[in-house]
């Protein structure tokens, strides 16, 4: 990918220019006084993170129904987010590159003449094809994840093989090489659709999800003639990251806070992830009205995260190591209003799970800045796995500290998270989750502003003192919150990233 990072003045869209009124325009850095952690995140409120939800909402109705990268709805919500950024004083820049885009335009299965629900895989192989359909062992607890799995038998066949203990990608490949011509991956828990992506473009066999109920009836029609047509449109375009930055602060001491910007391309994406864009935004917005900081804190929106996590790994690798080191922490907010939400905090101290990456030192005092701020307000809160699958994949990989919030996906809400949260038992913690319906009425306003104001809590904090931020992790063990202790999924609850597990 080629990358070209250049500073812009954009005008602001039509639907920035109807919402920036209720947004207050930062007064000078100097104006106002430092108020306690506590008081600064009181000052975010709920109602203007929920302004700039209206407005991506606006910008996305205004552009075809979503915001997904590459496309005029994202532009127009960088647009809105950097006027109002250079209007508080911030330095932005649009930092360019290049990503390869995936589009389905057909996704339809029939088995035995029955139609059956079908979802493309993103970045899968077009093709229509039509041939037996087969299936792998159903009690294989590495489903599809060997050579060995595949047996001469799935030759010139639609293959069935369940999700879990290996990426999609593996699975596919495998496939492939066995000779299937078709791929149908179904899912390991109930009640959910599987929307898949491969992270990338590759060869061999189309694929698609199915739910669980779908593909464990099929396990009964092995034999049956079965027709795929998956067809994906993968493209070559352009997108960016908006990063700002205070022009105040020490800049060997940068504490920074991401979030993706874009939607996937079958809806407006306001939960995922305009939440977490507004509230970093606003937190943005009101440290500007405070006075100069100890240290800089820098701000970024990052591009095709839904195509892979692009933008943030185009982001990370375009700096210089010492341009990394400079990074004391970041912080990442991917989907923070969850309708039927969690609260939870990336689980880097391992005290919930067993992470499947490299954890850097320092991680873990992050997560407390969260942990001890909800302990203290007494807001209840789970671990959520430090899983590298969201925007702060790329930095841990260079070593920088990161954590972050979450309030759920596709993961199915448990009794004990309704005793915690309230919500739902049994469905989804956001069940429009990658789909049209994720739009405003798809957000709890509750979870929002809780999240919101740890935003705020944690950007100040860090902002004024690094002391929290521990680099050995040598501290005492968290406290024991609410929630604490009770497990929840996946870093961001979806099947993102490179070869994304499945």
């Amino acid at each position: 990918m080629s990358l070209r990072t250049r500073r812009s003045a954009l005008t602001l869209t039509t639907a920035a220019a109807t919402f920036a009124g209720s947004v207050l325009i930062a007064a000078p850095a100097g104006a106002g006084g430092n108020p306690h952690p506590h008081g600064f995140a009181q000052r975010v409120s709920t109602e203007e993170v929920a302004a700039h939800l209206a407005a991506f909402q606006e910008i996305a109705d205004a552009n075809g129904g979503n915001r997904a990268s590459g496309t005029p709805g994202y532009d127009a919500s960088a647009d809105y987010v950097q006027g109002l950024l250079e209007e508080a004083g911030y330095q932005v820049e649009r930092q360019y590159f290049d990503f390869v885009a995936s589009s389905t335009t057909a996704q339809e299965l029939t088995v035995a003449g029955a139609s059956v629900d079908v979802i493309a895989m993103e970045y899968s192989p077009s093709g229509e094809v039509t041939a037996p359909l087969s299936a792998l062992a159903a009690d294989d607890a590495t489903p599809g994840c060997e050579a060995a799995d595949y047996p001469e038998t799935v030759a010139a066949t639609v293959v069935l093989v369940s999700r879990g203990a290996c990426s999609f990608t593996v699975k596919q490949q495998l496939a492939t090489a066995a000779g299937a011509v078709g791929v149908l991956v179904y899912n390991n828990v109930p009640d959910e659709p599987l929307n898949g992506t491969f992270g990338e473009a590759v060869p061999g066999a189309p694929a698609g999800g199915l739910t669980q109920a779908a593909g464990q009836a099929l396990l009964g029609q092995v034999g049956q003639q079965a027709t795929l047509d998956i067809q994906v449109e993968v493209t070559e375009t352009t997108t960016s990251n908006v990063i700002a930055q205070t022009p105040y602060g020490d800049t060997d001491q940068v504490i920074m806070l991401g979030a993706h910007l874009d939607s996937v391309a079958e809806g407006p994406g306001i939960n995922d992830n305009a939440t977490g864009s507004a509230g970093i935004l606003q937190t943005a917005l009101e440290l500007a009205e405070v006075k100069p900081t100890t240290n800089a804190v820098r701000f970024a929106w990052w591009g095709a995260e839904e195509s892979g996590l692009v933008g943030s790994w185009e982001y990370v690798e375009s700096l210089t190591e010492a341009e990394r080191a400079q990074i004391a922490g970041y912080l990442n907010f991917d989907m923070i209003g969850s309708p039927n939400h969690i609260i939870g905090v990336y689980d880097a101290d391992q005290s919930t799970y067993t992470a499947p990456v490299t954890v850097p030192e320092g991680s873990a005092s992050l997560e407390q800045v969260f942990t001890g701020y909800f302990d203290r307000t007494g807001q209840p809160w789970v671990d959520t796995e430090f899983s590298g699958r969201s925007d702060y994949q790329g930095f841990i990989e260079y070593g920088i500290p990161a954590t972050g919030l979450f309030t759920g996906a596709d993961d199915i809400k448990t009794e004990e998270e309704v005793a915690l949260f309230g919500g739902t038992a049994g469905i989804p913690h956001d069940p429009n989750y990658h789909s049209p319906a994720d739009d405003l009425s798809n957000v709890d306003l509750t979870a929002l502003g809780i999240n919101s104001q740890a935003i705020a809590f944690a950007t100040l904090s860090l902002a004024q003192d690094l002391t929290p931020l521990d680099l050995t992790d040598n501290h005492p063990g968290k406290g024991k919150g609410k929630g604490k202790g009770l497990d929840r999924g996946n870093g961001n609850g979806g099947d993102r990233g490179h070869g994304v597990a499945a």
